[in-house]
């Protein structure tokens, strides 16, 4: 079934018979009137902003118009507890509510509520950035959190630049991570393993594996077990059934990941690698074969990304 979008001033419509229900067809007409909608209230907000006149209206909802600071669940609940002991006014925090949920750094908005909603900390992604663009998005998750902090995928300039300024981070796969979690988010209890077809899939296991640790998830580690010597895997068979997931990092034609998936009821994640020779097609061919499957409900991220696959491991636990 279709949706129809239909943008213009002061005016949104969603148009679909069978999808949106009786009614669907009708622009939103509560734009000029009482109860309002968030996205009306957005659009008059904005027109109020233009104009210089007062932005707030009595019963409305208000967007949150955000600069900066942190906020997980831990500094929410501090808050609210702090607003019902008295100890912190409740002007002081409506001030700290509407720095969320991002900060705008002019060329990114760093998203300071993602902790909240997710209960992860936004990671940077490196290619494609300047190192003076690294260093002030790192600076800001730093300053205004107490939540790890992850890059991925950096090069040896960016690298160097976020340590100069930043100091010392673990470094693993191309990622660096300052402060591991701590408290109630450090130690998550659950056995995570990672396996790799070959040794040159290490590197993406390498990301895998720093991206669980910012999670607060230690995996251990399975390296070199491809089915071209597959005695090498049910050596570790116990390993395998085990775990409460198995992150699986092959390339080729990427049957490791059919494999284990037939061997264990746990959750596994398959990444497809770009490793191997020409009708590899750059992991084309591993990503394919790992979508047919014929191990049921095998999950498949991209081609080498082992930072998707970590967080998809860390979704199952509830990080």
């Amino acid at each position: 079934v279709s949706v129809r979008h239909e943008f213009a001033p002061r005016q949104i419509r969603l148009g679909s018979q069978r999808l949106l229900g009786e009614g669907a067809e009708r622009t939103e007409e509560r734009n000029a009137g009482g109860g309002g909608s968030f996205w009306s209230d957005r659009q008059r907000i904005h027109d109020r902003q233009a104009t210089g006149a007062p932005t707030h209206r009595r019963g409305a909802i208000q967007p949150i118009v955000c600069q900066h600071d942190d906020m997980d669940e831990v500094a929410l609940r501090e808050l609210i507890d702090g607003i019902r002991s008295g100890s912190i006014a409740p002007d002081d925090a409506v001030a700290t509510l509407r720095r969320l949920p991002f900060a705008d750094l002019g060329d990114a908005l760093v998203d300071h509520h993602r902790a909240l909603r997710q209960g992860i900390p936004e990671a940077v992604y490196g290619p494609g950035k300047s190192p003076e663009q690294c260093v002030r998005i790192v600076g800001e998750l730093l300053t205004n959190g107490t939540g790890p902090v992850l890059v991925t995928r950096v090069d040896d300039a960016q690298a160097k630049a976020l340590v100069a300024v930043h100091g010392d981070a673990e470094q693993q796969g191309g990622c660096l991570l300052w402060r591991r979690p701590s408290g109630d988010n450090a130690n998550v209890a659950a056995n995570v393993v990672v396996v790799t077809a070959g040794t040159s899939d290490v590197p993406v296991a390498d990301e895998v594996a720093i991206t669980l640790a910012a999670c607060g998830i230690e995996p251990s580690r399975l390296h070199d077990v491809g089915v071209a010597g597959l005695h090498r895997l049910l050596a570790h068979l116990d390993v395998i059934t085990g775990a409460d997931a198995v992150v699986v990092v092959a390339g080729m034609e990427g049957a490791l990941a059919s494999v284990v998936g037939g061997l264990t009821a746990r959750p596994v994640v398959a990444v497809p690698t770009s490793v191997g020779y020409g009708a590899g097609l750059n992991g084309v061919t591993a990503l394919l074969a790992m979508h047919a499957s014929c191990a049921s409900g095998v999950t498949v991220v991209g081609i080498d990304n082992g930072f998707g696959a970590a967080i998809a491991v860390a979704r199952i636990f509830g990080r």
